[in-house]
């Protein structure tokens, strides 16, 4: 034990077998995803940013429609936000559509006049793609790596999982002695001949075969060599920093409605928080599980957004859990007596039906009864 970190004997691991097999199974049984059918760096690297906290089965509702929509970063370069959002909707983390488009902006504003005339293109330079808002290590050496042959480790949470397995490594892969072992290890495997190819076949390995629970041992090519599996402790790894709680926040959310027919008013959330610049109904963070007083609510209303209340009813309640907290919504919907207000908008249903609202809010809407079958 060295600095109290388990040491670990990577010479009993044998690589080149690990990686011959880990490659021959790919080659057989690796599944067809549209992604894997390109080399173009744009539509490689929107599939890894799509792919970042979120599933392959979801991402592939999405994929070839975003592309579609914005086929190469000019397109994307150009798009207004409601359009980007919208065609984001339903993979989250908005942040992550958000930087991808500075990226492409900051890409095509860095042109010369010459370069202006042609098509833009993804930097192959490792440093420069780097640099570009939303990049980070993970993302920059998956693009790299498969898109053009750099021999870039790339680590997620598959990666860390797989090689924890491997090397049988016991300490937390997510602490910073851990994170850098890791990288380490995942550089030093990379198949220089094709590491794109190899970078795949491991996230492969992790989504299919090595899994977080449950892991399939006995169908994974690289059983034999695995010394997790060898000492009886595969499902026991990779170990993590205890996780932070789920924060629970309690929110008392209002669809205001007008009194024309079906018009509801909307506000944005502040920049530099959860869902920043999103669309949502005003909301007030205050007390417990249980209803707020009707006075309490409109006059917060009236207060932060100049809304004059005619009746409040509880409608519902809704619940939405993000990384690191979870809102325990309870809705009510707000009659207001005139289409007045501030600091906000009011969206007939069609338009609402049209915006790009996160998850969270949808929720809350169809509680309300503004989003599918109306109600009176």
């Amino acid at each position: 034990m060295r600095n109290g970190m388990m040491e670990m004997d990577e010479s009993r691991f044998d690589r080149r077998a690990a990686q011959a097999a880990l490659l021959a199974w790919y080659g057989r049984c690796a599944r067809d995803l549209p992604w894997r059918r390109t080399r173009d760096p744009y539509r490689i690297w929107v599939s890894e940013v799509m792919l970042q906290q979120t599933r392959v089965e979801t991402v592939l509702r999405y994929y070839d429609a975003f592309l579609e929509r914005f086929p190469d970063l000019e397109s994307l370069a150009c798009a207004d936000e409601e359009s980007l959002l919208k065609a984001w909707e339903g993979l989250g983390y908005y942040r992550r559509a958000r930087n991808l488009q500075k990226a492409a902006r900051r890409i095509i504003a860095g042109l010369d006049a010459d370069q202006k005339a042609g098509r833009a293109e993804v930097p192959s330079d490792p440093e420069a793609f780097r640099a570009l808002p939303g990049v980070g290590p993970y993302t920059a050496a998956a693009v790299q790596s498969i898109a053009f042959g750099r021999p870039m480790g790339a680590v997620d949470g598959n990666v860390q999982r797989v090689l924890a397995r491997w090397f049988a490594w016991s300490d937390p892969v997510d602490a910073p002695a851990g994170r850098r072992r890791i990288q380490k290890l995942a550089d030093e495997l990379t198949v220089r001949s094709d590491p794109g190819r190899w970078k795949q076949a491991v996230m492969e390995l992790g989504a299919t075969i090595c899994l977080p629970r449950s892991p399939r041992c006995s169908k994974c090519p690289v059983e034999p060599h695995c010394l997790a599996r060898r000492e009886g402790k595969a499902a026991e790894l990779p170990t993590r920093v205890q996780r932070r709680r789920i924060r629970p926040v309690h929110r008392h959310v209002a669809v205001v409605r007008g009194p024309a027919p079906s018009r509801y008013w909307l506000v944005r959330r502040p920049e530099g928080g959860v869902l920043e610049g999103m669309w949502e109904f005003p909301a007030l963070e205050a007390g417990g599980p249980g209803p707020v007083a009707v006075a309490v609510l409109a006059a917060h209303l009236e207060a932060g957004w100049g809304l004059a209340v005619e009746s409040v009813r509880t409608v519902g309640r809704a619940e939405h859990t993000f990384t690191h907290l979870r809102w325990l919504m309870q809705v009510y919907l707000v009659e207001a007596k005139a289409e007045s207000g501030r600091n906000g908008r009011w969206f007939d249903r069609e338009a609402l039906a049209e915006l790009a609202l996160p998850r969270a809010v949808q929720k809350v809407a169809e509680a309300a009864g503004a989003l599918g079958p109306e109600r009176s």
